[in-house]
């Protein structure tokens, strides 16, 4: 039965995650909302939402280790995982200069993330703590993005793909409301089935969060980025991989620490110097190399990089 609600749940978060973006996008084009508009917010939010249902149960639950590990897992999945795997199908290349911006302002996040978690390490105190004032600094980060964010594709363009979906409005809302109701409902089905899986097999919260609930809200990401290389349209491929390792750290895991605050284990330092670790390789790899690209060789050693690090989790 965990099984089931695992898997359930993940289909449930991928459908419904798709559904809200292809009514809400509707919807807007309704309301003569421009592409930009909607690509930096209906789409990003969207592809991002199984992240942040996840996250938001968790804390509401308690499972504060699965919402930690959610997040900084989804990171490392997105970098070493969907970057690798599109850059095997498809040479990454970088050619929008916004990337150039975005690429270490993730780079940035992670760091941030790494000196609010650690309590014990810079300020001396009993325990570790990504406490609700934590929570509203990583918020305000985020509004620092958007605002910056609004202000590039003004001038350069999105660089989320926007799909000309188009329904009548009582479709839209249908597909808005069957959206939000697969995510809630995938949401909760998946954090009963990550908890009671990690139970039985004997395993941390924590690594279940940093494995299977990471790669399974990351799918969309995955899928999208695939699709993207497919058309050759590398910004887009780089560009949704780097925006939603943003939007997780500093919208996500700043929201679920205003709801409750989240307690954070110092053995999970190892997984945030992973997650910087594969945010400073994209970097290098976009930045040092002719063509400010990501070839075959470097995805298919980003993607070994994750197999390595996942036996690392499973076998400690």
């Amino acid at each position: 039965m965990s099984y089931l609600l695992l898997a359930g749940g993940l289909l449930l978060l991928i459908f419904g995650s798709n559904w809200l973006v292809d009514g809400a996008s509707s919807l807007a084009r309704k309301l003569n909302i421009s592409d930009i508009v909607i690509g930096l917010t209906v789409v990003a939010f969207g592809t991002s939402s199984p992240e942040l249902v996840v996250n938001l149960i968790a804390s509401f639950n308690g499972n504060t280790d699965i919402a930690i590990g959610n997040i900084v897992g989804s990171n490392i999945f997105n970098i070493l995982v969907i970057l690798g795997v599109t850059a095997v199908v498809l040479p990454v290349r970088v050619m929008n200069n916004t990337v150039w911006k975005e690429i270490p302002f993730s780079i940035l996040a992670v760091l941030v993330l790494g000196f609010i978690a650690n309590d014990i390490i810079i300020d001396g105190h009993q325990k570790n703590e990504i406490s609700r004032i934590d929570g509203l600094v990583l918020l305000s980060f985020f509004a620092i993005f958007m605002a910056y964010t609004f202000i590039l594709a003004k001038q350069s363009g999105p660089l989320m793909e926007v799909e000309k979906v188009r329904m009548s409005v009582p479709k839209s809302g249908f597909f808005v409301i069957a959206g939000l109701a697969g995510l809630f409902f995938g949401g909760r089905f998946l954090v009963m089935g990550a908890v009671d899986i990690a139970r039985s097999l004997g395993m941390t919260e924590s690594v279940i969060g940093l494995t299977v609930v990471a790669a399974g809200t990351s799918l969309p990401e995955l899928a999208t980025s695939i699709t993207a290389a497919l058309k050759k349209n590398s910004d887009i491929a780089i560009g949704n991989v780097v925006g939603s390792n943003i939007f997780n750290v500093f919208f996500i895991l700043g929201t679920s620490a205003v709801i409750n605050p989240l307690p954070f284990s110092t053995g999970s330092n190892f997984d945030i110097l992973t997650a910087l670790l594969a945010s400073i390789l994209m970097f290098i790899f976009v930045f040092t190399r002719k063509g400010r690209k990501i070839d075959r060789p470097e995805g298919i050693f980003l993607v070994l990089l994750y197999i390595a690090y996942t036996i690392y989790l499973i076998g400690f």
